[in-house]
């Protein structure tokens, strides 16, 4: 006991010394923000960040500890962001949706310390950001069972004024939910969107529940917390039990279990001149000429300058029967820099018609708020 009590006045200790110095370090960030005001740089700046967090963990002596410190500052530079962009008045994302949604979920993660603006539709989410409502606005892109969202990417399309600046991949668990002291045995009927619905089949079969379709997973939670029926549950994840008064019945009842929903962040486009590092992710929209072989030299000239393509997705050209337009992800190769993709960029206007910088990003797997992967 005499050893335990040691160590926890050893760590208030050194907790009272990180106090201090997360309050000097948060003042300096401060300063960094009024710099990037003048500047009109953005808040992100990858190189940077891997530089700094490279450096700092090659300081920690006991190897065993460095993963721990590289997790600790990646945190620590997390918090850093946000403070910038409440200085910056860079605060708001937006989703579409009601509270407790995926979008809603997906967007409290990627921008936890920001104030989340509900929107009825994607269109509106693309307008709040466009017209300055909102700094980000985060979508679902494409779900690895259900695929595109193609409407979202139209709407890419369709807003030259914007850009990509991550992307985000969220594994969906649908849960059973039911209100407080409800059980398993005791219940009846389930109500959920038809997805999730449809995703759970298996399970809801097996029980034998009746099933109703609702608007959307959030909404259904919603009415059976209202409803107080202990004989109905709802399909939607623990995140929203927590923010509707629910309990969890059941975890993990989707048949899928790598269900996953990509989500992209966009932002009105500041500058085009965006750090370029390897692994990173690039972003293109292009056309070509409808004739034979356009497409082979697109793809052509991206491999021989090293960027591998992780997709490519095409989608009718508004206003011109039966041609399309091209949507790219490539992945920066080694020594990749802003050069390089300013390279690729010129080189491509040779066999394209039209071609634009949608974003540069790191594609990261989302994590609840413990900061485990879900």
């Amino acid at each position: 006991m005499e050893l335990l009590e040691q160590a926890r006045a050893e760590i208030d200790a050194v907790d009272a010394q990180m106090a201090e110095l997360f309050e000097r370090r948060m003042r300096a960030v401060a300063m960094v923000a009024r710099s990037k005001a003048d500047s009109g740089k953005p808040v992100f700046d990858p190189e940077r960040e891997r530089a700094v967090i490279a450096k700092n963990t090659a300081r920690i002596t006991d190897e065993a500890l460095r993963p721990y410190y590289n997790r600790f500052l990646q945190q620590a530079m997390a918090v850093s962001r946000a403070y910038q962009r409440e200085l910056l008045g860079r605060g708001t994302a937006a989703y579409q949706g009601v509270e407790g949604a995926w979008a809603h979920i997906a967007s409290r993660r990627v921008f936890p310390f920001a104030r989340q603006m509900a929107c009825k539709t994607w269109a509106d989410v693309f307008e709040a950001v466009s017209t300055g409502k909102a700094e980000f606005g985060v979508l679902p892109f494409e779900n690895s069972t259900a695929g595109d969202v193609s409407a979202v990417l139209d709407l890419l399309y369709g807003h030259p004024d914007l850009s990509v600046c991550g992307v985000y991949d969220l594994p969906i668990r649908q849960d059973l939910l039911g209100i407080p002291g409800a059980t398993l045995a005791g219940l009846r009927t389930v109500v959920s969107h038809q997805q999730a619905l449809s995703q759970s089949a298996p399970f809801l079969r097996a029980h034998g529940f009746e099933t109703k379709v609702w608007g959307n997973t959030a909404d259904a939670a919603r009415y059976v917390s209202e409803l107080g029926d202990p004989a109905v549950g709802a399909v939607a994840s623990a995140e929203t039990a927590r923010l509707y008064g629910l309990q969890v019945l059941a975890q993990g009842i989707n048949e899928d279990g790598d269900n996953t929903t990509r989500f992209v962040v966009i932002t009105r486009t500041r500058s085009e001149d965006i750090p370029v590092g390897e692994g990173q992710r690039i972003a293109l929209l292009f056309t070509v000429d409808h004739k034979p072989g356009k497409l082979a030299q697109v793809i052509e000239r991206i491999g021989s300058m090293g960027f591998n393509m992780e997709s490519i997705k095409s989608r009718p050209l508004p206003h011109v029967q039966f041609e399309y337009y091209f949507y790219v992800q490539l992945i920066c190769p080694q020594r990749a820099a802003g050069q390089s993709c300013r390279t690729l960029l010129h080189d491509l206007e040779a066999p394209c018609r039209t071609v634009r910088l949608l974003g540069v990003f790191d594609h990261e797997t989302l994590c609840d708020e413990e900061g485990v992967t879900v």
